[in-house]
């Protein structure tokens, strides 16, 4: 675990500047769970659960589960698993997400997004949206459009929980009819209605009216509160001394969302909606895994994912050594990978020359990305320049985020119109983009289908010197490498892929410089960082590296006491020869022209970042600056410390803005945030240190992050963001991001915010489908400081595939001056009429005759399963029991139900077809009716889309047990995705409480021996 000083607040100017936040806030209303940490020092509510909270906790620990239950199926022993900093982005994902709906101004005041005003019935159609838009992208491996759709479903689900009545009515256990609807439901309050009385209080007890709290299930209803000035007499407040409605009758209020009375007037039952909220969104998770399966949930989350492999190659006649290199290096890659723990990695291709770009090649399988980088070939072309951004465009779009992303090419772009798009992209993902050009800027051009190895033709027309500044840019924002290099050692300069795509990779230092003279620059190394390697770019004069211990070894000399050296064309590569020393290492460097430094080394201690401002509109908390921060104002930098294993300690003191040349421009003090993360028993030795820090002024000039903090031994310890902010006085904000309809047009409304002078702007809209009306530039004026509304148009066609993400990217840019900024949003394109209904699943017949001695004797079921939709049956599997499952086509016409048979020579044959995976042959192999196929907890899903004529025909199933395993759980899916969990219990374990039988928090049921119930499906959430 992390350990870190609590102190007080900032002192001086930070302070003051907490309060005036604070008084703000008192003149803004408030609705929902707290959005995030900062929300509990807003509101002074430091022990409240919020929906950061509920949801880093919730995706955690399903996490952690599917994790030992994959390797408990692998028979691997129980070891620590550490998430790294990929899951902790793609978490960051889902909880900015849910915090938005908080602070858009599309969603933030809609009453249907957060369950107020008594609209249950639209909340609950967008919920149902919401989870069909994630299985979509799911299924699509549209990984971050499913992350965000399923942080808008907590945001709405988590709130049901704080503002409904639920609570008040005794509920112990989560709403199933939210996401399942054949699963019973409660109506809701009529308009005219009364449901709450007046409250003169802070706290506000038993103002509910009683027939809003009837413990009675047939006379109960749900309620939730007004969050606005035209509430009608006699409803519920959603209260606090924010909610304007409070005042009005009845008065008072029934949100539970804090532990402040001031805040919440239902205050004191805030633990029991976060725990059912909580619970609800575990439920979500474990639904979607037994949806997609094990391996695609991790995948979701970037559990324990090895670095992508990321190729854009120039496949034109000129280009067969660099594609040889690419070759090798995924062939090295792949073999070291081999037999390592781990999800499979992601690899992707996309080759282009001039006209053709793509088509981009991506797999899971190395064997079959070897067999297509052996297929590429380099025929063709010949001119300068190619359609190299285009294909960056494509890399990025299809990358996961965090990627490092290699270019082979020796021409300059000819698409340079893309190089917005493509910055906003890479700075979007946090991926960085390194260029290995086999083409000397110095040098003329030659005809490049016969350019030679060692001897260059020169042509009588002289290229530009500078035609690479574009990739030179790129690569520098995005904390790459530009490296000139020649045929003849490209091989061996392709080695950084191997050295920058390793695992647990982070960087230690990253600086460029041009100056002439000596410069100095320096990097930590602490104990946990091992393999050191340094990166030097450009031509050295002189250059010495120095340890901790003061020992000098000239970098220029292939081998001395502190490192090896190998040299090649363009690159210096250099490695710490081991035992490494922890503290501080220099490099003092001369060049006659640019230099760039980059050092990595292996260690799982790493951070993630963003800026964010306090939101004093209708939630309030720290909302995250989209795009690149404003220049010269105040904003508040949050980071997430990732990697620490559970006994080591760490504390983390300030981080350091380093400009461009590697100087400081100004040190943020920081704080722990002291987020609930960490609360949880199960949990908490893999949770993230959050800290915050108040930026007093965002500089003005590109700057990089540097953490600094020290170990459990008091050394310090140092990790640098590579990637260049770049603030700006240009702000987009994208309104909305509705979804794409095949065939229909969609509209997506933004601003552009002017924090500087009047001045004149260009628009630039750009997607990767090309479903834009217009795409610009196009030009306007705006005030300063001021604002500007517009929209961009995209046609879906008809012929759109369900699930696929459409990323569309908005750059703006100054006239008159370098700001700029962007906006990314990932549209998912959805069917115009999905099926969501879930199949079922009802008794036919139900034995049990479990004595005392269990062993002795058996239960059964038998099951009718049918398709509620119009998708029909698509699988089934038993996940959990240890009995065996029997499937039959149609009953036998002499049996009553399914019969009473016993095992026989008939289901002895069925088990040896036990279903393997594909299923499709187990109903070819048995015509009659009986025992076409048997499952068992363990055996994969069993393929049934081929056993019915028509998706109303039902299938029957008949589960068998000893009385020794009283429970097992049956999942039935259908073609849509919708899935159904069927609950099996033997009588004996039947509770009844009240009078009738209860859910358990995870949705379980138990059978009586006369009548059982079967809950939620997963095509809807199981809750």
């Amino acid at each position: 675990m992390t350990s870190q000083h609590r102190g007080g607040f900032w002192d001086g100017s930070g302070k003051l500047v907490f309060i005036l936040a604070y008084l703000l806030l008192l003149a803004s209303p408030c609705t929902a769970f707290l959005p995030d940490f900062w929300s509990r020092v807003l509101t002074l509510s430091w022990n409240s659960h919020t929906h950061q909270h509920i949801t880093e906790q919730a995706v955690l620990n399903v996490t952690l589960e599917t994790l030992r239950g994959v390797k408990k199926h692998q028979g691997h022993d129980e070891e620590q698993t550490r998430l790294g900093r990929g899951f902790w982005r793609a978490v960051g994902e889902v909880v900015k997400s849910n915090a938005a709906m908080d602070f858009l101004n599309s969603t933030r005041s809609d009453p249907v997004y957060h369950f107020d005003s008594e609209r249950v019935d639209g909340a609950m159609k967008l919920l149902r949206q919401f989870w069909a838009q994630t299985l979509l992208s799911v299924r699509a491996k549209e990984y971050q459009s499913a992350r965000h759709s399923l942080g808008q479903l907590f945001h709405s689900l988590q709130d049901f929980y704080s503002h409904s009545n639920w609570v008040e009515m005794g509920q112990r256990f989560i709403y199933l009819h939210l996401l399942q609807p054949e699963e019973p439901a409660f109506p809701v309050a009529a308009e005219k209605t009364h449901t709450c009385m007046e409250c003169f209080s802070a706290t506000c007890r038993d103002n509910l009216l009683p027939r809003m709290t009837n413990k009675q299930r047939d006379t109960q209803m749900l309620t939730t509160g007004y969050f606005s000035s035209s509430k009608p007499a006699g409803k519920c407040s959603h209260g606090g001394i924010l909610d304007r409605s409070r005042d009005l009758e009845a008065k008072g209020g029934i949100n539970k969302d804090s532990t402040s009375p001031l805040f919440s007037p239902h205050h004191y039952l805030h633990m029991e909606a976060s725990r059912l909220a909580m619970e609800a969104t575990l439920s979500v998770l474990r639904d979607i895994r037994d949806t997609v399966g094990p391996t695609t949930f991790l995948r979701l989350f970037s559990v324990k994912q090895v670095p992508a492999l990321v190729f854009v190659i120039d496949t034109t006649g000129s280009m067969f050594e660099e594609i040889t290199a690419a070759r090798y290096r995924a062939h090295s890659i792949i073999q070291s990978r081999a037999g390592s723990p781990g999800q499979p990695g992601t690899f992707l291709l996309v080759p282009f020359h001039d006209p053709e770009i793509g088509p981009v090649y991506e797999t899971d399988d190395p064997n079959q990305f070897m067999q297509h980088m052996e297929n590429l070939m380099a025929l063709g072309g010949g001119d300068e320049p190619e359609m190299c951004l285009s294909a960056i465009q494509l890399a990025l779009t299809h990358s996961p985020p965090l990627s490092e992303i290699f270019v082979f090419t020796d021409a300059s772009p000819k698409d340079a119109h893309l190089y917005d798009v493509v910055k906003a992209l890479a700075l979007e993902k946090q991926s960085k983009v390194t260029f290995l050009l086999t083409e000397d800027p110095n040098y003329t051009s030659e005809s490049r289908g016969k350019k030679r190895r060692r001897k260059r033709r020169r042509r009588r027309e002289l290229l530009s010197p500078d035609r690479f500044s574009l990739y030179s840019s790129l690569s520098s924002l995005s904390g790459g490498l530009m490296i000139f290099t020649t045929n003849s050692d490209i091989r061996r300069v392709s080695a950084i892929v191997e050295d920058n795509t390793a695992v647990d990779r982070v960087t230690l230092l990253h600086v460029e410089s041009d100056e002439e003279s000596m410069s100095s620059h320096s990097f930590r190394v602490d104990r946990s960082v091992k393999n050191v390697t340094l990166h030097v770019t450009g031509i050295l004069t002189e250059c010495v590296l120095t340890s901790p211990s003061d020992q000098s070894q000239s970098l220029l000399s292939q081998r001395g006491p502190l490192a090896e050296l190998q040299r090649f064309e363009g690159l210096y590569r250099v490695g710490l020869l081991p035992p490494i020393q922890p503290g501080r290492w220099t490099l003092q460097a001369k060049s006659d022209g640019h230099l760039t430094f980059h050092v990595i080394g292996d260690s799982s201690v790493d951070f993630l970042y963003y800026f964010a401002v306090v939101t004093n509109e209708t939630h309030p908390g720290l909302a995250r600056v989209e795009g690149s921060p404003v220049a010269g104002v105040p904003a508040f930098l949050v980071l997430a410390v990732t990697g620490l294993a559970p006994d080591e300690e760490a504390s983390f003191s300030h981080v350091t803005l380093l400009g461009a040349d590697g100087e400081s421009l100004q040190q943020v003090k920081l704080l722990n945030s002291s987020s609930s993360s960490s609360s949880s028993s199960s949990s908490s030795s893999h949770s993230v240190e959050e800290l915050v820090g108040r930026v007093d002024s965002v500089p003005v000039g590109p700057f990089c992050v540097r953490l600094t903090g020290r170990d459990g031994r008091g050394n310090k310890l140092e990790r640098v963001s590579a990637e260049m902010v770049q603030p700006t006085r240009v702000q987009i904000q994208v309104l909305s991001v509705p979804r794409l309809v095949p065939g229909h047009s969609t509209m997506v409304a933004f601003d552009i915010l002017n924090h500087g002078p009047a001045r004149h702007f260009s628009l630039t809209a750009d997607d990767d489908c090309g479903y834009l009306h217009k795409r610009g530039p196009h030009s306007f004026h705006v005030a300063g400081p001021g604002s500007f509304h517009d929209q961009v148009d995209l046609l879906t066609p008809a012929t759109a595939q369900a699930g696929a993400t459409v990323t569309l990217t908005l750059t703006v840019r100054a006239l008159d001056s370098p700001d700029s900024n962007y906006a990314v949003a990932y549209l998912t394109v959805i069917p115009p009429d999905p099926d969501t209904s879930p199949p079922s699943c009802s008794a036919a017949r139900v034995q049990s005759m479990c004595p005392s001695v269990c062993n002795e004797s058996s239960w059964s079921v038998s099951l009718v399963v049918s398709d509620r939709g119009r998708s029909g049956l698509a699988a089934l599997q038993l996940q959990s029991g240890e009995g065996a499952l029997t499937l039959v086509r149609s009953p036998s016409p002499t049996d009553d139900g399914l019969g009473e048979d016993q095992p026989g020579q008939d289901q002895q044959q069925a088990h040896g077809d036990k279903a393997t995976g594909g299923g499709h042959d187990h109903h070819r192999q048995h015509r009659h009716h009986h025992h076409q196929a048997r499952l068992e907890t363990g055996d994969p899903p069993l393929n049934v889309s081929e056993w019915t004529s028509s998706s109303s025909q039902p299938l029957w199933v008949k589960y068998t047990s000893s009385c020794c395993s009283a429970q097992a759980e049956l999942l039935v899916w259908d073609t849509a995705g919708n899935m159904k969990r069927c609950h099996l219990a033997s009588g004996q374990q039947q509770r009844v409480r009240d009078g009738s039988a209860e859910t358990s928090a995870a949705g379980r049921i138990a059978l009586s021996a006369v009548v059982f119930s079967l809950l939620g499906p997963l095509g809807s959430f199981l809750l």
